[in-house]
């Protein structure tokens, strides 16, 4: 039983649970998408079924076990959701919320959109492996998708608007509450924005629709890059001048899951610049971006992995008694690692041949990326048995400004 009611004690960043939840249910549907053939986009009922129908395949016995947990954490995702939904409600009625909008803090509402862009994601995947025949009228629904995504975006612009007109009115900004990267939140929502907008760059066959997405993710793209420069820069420089805050330490790690959506954008971008509009990219020219930002996630992990440690933050949110939503921020780059690391190896290794299919060497990359993915799926589990399902102490769920 999920706990309720928790109006002023709710903060926008538990919206970051149903995130993860749906982020981890991507991250194994890929291994479907990247690893078996298929002529769609993304693999479909269509593709899937008649392997899943030999019983006596041991492949399909791998396939189903990998169904199960998409669908499972997909139907999570959206049990969360609705009760984020009715949360955020009542506590959209309440005195904190108020003093919320009118802090530094009010940047972690960007977690809302955020959240609901991963919604349409995984409504579409879930869509794709349970309808037969619906790639039959994809290129109809391409354009349904690109208007949820923009109208989230436009939700999203607003909430960013009022944040910085606020501040640069008012100048309510703190840097010594603001000693994390909490606030780049916001960055992590518009590139959610801009890579849903790219999909059907990748997978369209009509050059309108290939342009249109293009133009539209360039834009949440493009404004995502210039605000994280912004953010990076402000984020430590409050950081080295008043050190980080205890609450916010796995903000440090936010710039692993930006950085895999900045990727996923460049490379359906690409795709789509290729085949529709005869711009291509080489895939050697993939394989040095791809390792390029790859390295720019393995520096912030262990930058970020070595201060959690030195805080003892594992020891105490994770495995001791000290509780706060913003954990969730961890369960974040332990989906994004591992979906950019797949990208790594079908687009980077795969793709220029310095890696065979079904080889030892391809399992051995590949494998660091699954451990990954079970150890943020038992964190996450028990973040949510914590959290959301059994009572936590009251002082931790009190809205501050590193909510954000």
């Amino acid at each position: 039983m999920f706990r309720k009611n928790l109006k002023e004690h709710y903060i926008p960043m538990y919206h970051l649970g149903a995130l993860g939840c749906g982020g981890l249910a991507i991250s194994f549907f890929l291994y479907l998408n990247f690893l078996l053939p298929h002529e769609s986009g993304i693999i479909s009922f269509d593709q899937l079924w008649p392997v899943v129908s030999e019983m006596n395949s041991m492949k399909a016995f791998w396939i189903g076990v990998c169904l199960f947990i998409v669908f499972a954490l997909a139907a999570l995702h959206l049990v969360l959701m609705a009760w984020n939904t009715r949360e955020f409600g009542l506590y959209k009625q309440t005195e904190a919320y108020s003093k919320l909008r009118n802090s530094s803090a009010e940047i972690s509402l960007m977690a809302v959109p955020l959240t609901q862009a991963m919604t349409v994601n995984v409504l579409f995947v879930t869509s794709s492996l349970l309808i037969p025949g619906m790639w039959d009228y994809i290129e109809y629904l391409f354009p349904l998708a690109m208007l949820a995504f923009l109208a989230i975006g436009i939700y999203a612009m607003r909430i960013l608007g009022d944040y910085f007109v606020r501040m640069l009115l008012h100048k309510g900004y703190s840097f010594e509450q603001n000693n994390s990267l909490a606030p780049m939140v916001s960055i992590f929502c518009l590139s959610m924005i801009a890579v849903g907008l790219a999909a059907p760059a990748a997978m369209s066959h009509v050059r309108e629709t290939v342009a249109i997405s293009i133009a539209l993710s360039g834009f949440f793209a493009t404004s995502a890059a210039l605000l994280m420069v912004v953010m990076l820069v402000i984020g430590f420089h409050s950081m080295l001048t008043h050190g980080i805050r205890l609450e916010a330490a796995p903000s440090l790690w936010l710039m692993i899951p930006i950085t895999t959506l900045l990727g996923i954008t460049f490379m359906r971008t690409t795709h789509g610049l290729g085949e529709a509009l005869g711009a291509h990219v080489s895939s050697g020219e993939t394989f040095a971006v791809l390792i390029a930002i790859f390295s720019v996630q393995l520096i912030f992990g262990l930058i970020g992995y070595a201060v959690m440690q030195r805080l003892n933050y594992f020891r105490d949110f994770i495995h001791g008694d000290k509780v706060h939503a913003t954990t969730y921020a961890l369960i974040c780059p332990g989906v994004a690692l591992p979906v950019f690391g797949l990208f790594v190896v079908k687009f980077g290794l795969l793709g220029n041949t310095l890696v065979s299919m079904w080889t030892p060497a391809m399992y051995l990359f590949l494998l660091p990326f699954l451990l990954v993915q079970l150890k943020t799926l038992q964190v996450l589990v028990k973040l949510l048995l914590r959290l959301q399902l059994v009572p936590a102490p009251l002082r931790a769920r009190v809205p501050s400004l590193q909510a954000a």
